[in-house]
């Protein structure tokens, strides 16, 4: 095979034994360590099913990277492995931030119980009424326990409202033979606001919640997966700790700490390190950290973006403190200059205040008594790669070469 581009690199030395999906957090263990308590619980709930009886609907909530999925995923696979009677019980995982919306929920569920290809229920066309009908035939086929979990649930009840909920909890008031179990995974709590009060109790027969891991706790689940992911001697006796400290000071995120450990071993391997070292932990987190605001900075929308670079040509100025009025002063230029309808001040201060809930900028209020009160501004994020994110977007593509004019603050 001819040498090319990528030879370098596949010939370099391969610090993963394995698969390295092992340190991603889709991966689900033999074993899942410190979550034994919440394991049994659920199982306690969950055997009714293998009796051919309903389980109670369950809501499990926690932070990200709190074991949830994994807890739940693993319990499906052990309910399929303990069914004596072959699809007396029958479990679906669906995440809801990828089928957010009503019509997608019931045709992912229906499509599950029709094997015939010309059959299935298309993506888009029927009504609702239709999807939910076929996919209630198809379920009562059979005597069966069909155990649904929807993950991010809450991605659906903000998107698309509580109708499928309501559609799903009461679906067995329909059925003859078979029966339906819900499990609904959130790490937000305060999402059950939004749901119809029948909705609500129906959807919340059992509650839990899931805490944060502790460091050492980490340092487990790590020291699990690193053992399996990799040969005796590749990771440094300090990473796993260190991984671990920083995942446990942001919550108690166990993907955190997967990603972390996953990352510095990439870095780690391309650089054609022997062994993985503090060093590497602290490129991955730094690198994380970066693709954090590079996906936030991308996904605002274009009035924010045009803020957020006002923000960033007063900063490269430097002008010392910044205020509500000179980052609109450069915003309108911005918008002119861009061909961009522009938006009163108040909505911008608007702006500025949801830039500082993201974590982009830090928007302190100040008050000058009399004088009134404005917000002093400054960027929390790194300037030169947040400008060529921003500088990514069609609409500010023209911007790069803007010269703002000179401004001075009036103290």
């Amino acid at each position: 095979m001819e040498d090319n581009v990528f030879t370098q690199y596949l010939k370099g030395k391969q610090l993963f034994r394995g698969n390295r999906e092992i340190l991603r957090p889709s991966y689900v263990p033999d074993a899942l360590p410190h979550r034994q308590q919440q394991i049994d619980q659920l199982a306690q709930i969950m055997a009714t099913a293998l009796k051919g009886e309903r389980p109670s609907n369950i809501l499990i909530f926690g932070k990200t990277g709190t074991g949830k999925t994994a807890v739940v995923k693993y319990l499906g696979n052990e309910i399929m492995k303990a069914d004596s009677e072959p699809n007396r019980v029958i479990f679906l995982y669906m995440n809801c931030e990828v089928v957010d919306t009503q019509y997608g929920v019931l045709q992912n569920i229906g499509n599950q119980f029709i094997k015939d290809f010309d059959q299935r229920i298309p993506f888009t066309g029927w009504s609702t009424e239709r999807v939910y009908n076929i996919l209630r035939e198809k379920i009562d086929e059979q005597s069966r326990v069909i155990i649904i979990v929807l993950d991010e649930i809450d991605k659906l009840v903000y998107k698309s409202g509580d109708d499928v909920l309501y559609h799903l909890s009461k679906i067995n008031d329909d059925l003859t033979k078979a029966r339906v179990s819900l499990i609904g995974i959130s790490n937000d709590l305060k999402f059950t606001e939004f749901l119809d009060p029948r909705v609500k109790s129906r959807l919340g027969e059992e509650k839990m919640v899931f805490p944060p891991y502790n460091a050492e706790q980490l340092q487990d689940i790590l020291n699990q997966r690193a053992k399996i992911a990799f040969d005796e001697g590749i990771v440094d006796a300090a990473v796993v700790p260190l991984c671990a400290a920083l995942a446990a000071q942001e919550h108690g995120d166990a993907r955190r700490a997967l990603d972390l450990l996953r990352i510095a071993a990439e870095i780690a391997e391309r650089g054609g390190d022997e062994k993985i070292g503090e060093v590497h932990v602290y490129k991955a987190k730094n690198k994380i950290e970066l693709d954090c605001v590079t996906e936030a900075v991308k996904t605002l929308p274009t009035q924010s973006k045009l803020v957020l670079l006002g923000i960033i040509i007063n900063e490269e100025k430097n002008n010392g403190r910044l205020t509500t009025g000179d980052v609109y002063e450069t915003y309108r230029d911005l918008c002119k200059a861009a061909v961009v309808t522009q938006l009163t001040q108040r909505r911008v201060t608007d702006l500025i205040s949801e830039l500082d809930m993201l974590g982009i900028i830090h928007a302190r209020v100040k008050s000058f008594g009399r004088g009134g009160r404005t917000k002093e501004i400054e960027l929390a994020v790194p300037m030169i790669e947040t400008r060529r994110t921003l500088e990514e977007d069609e609409i500010l593509q023209g911007l790069k070469n803007y010269k703002p004019k000179n401004q001075t603050t009036l103290i």
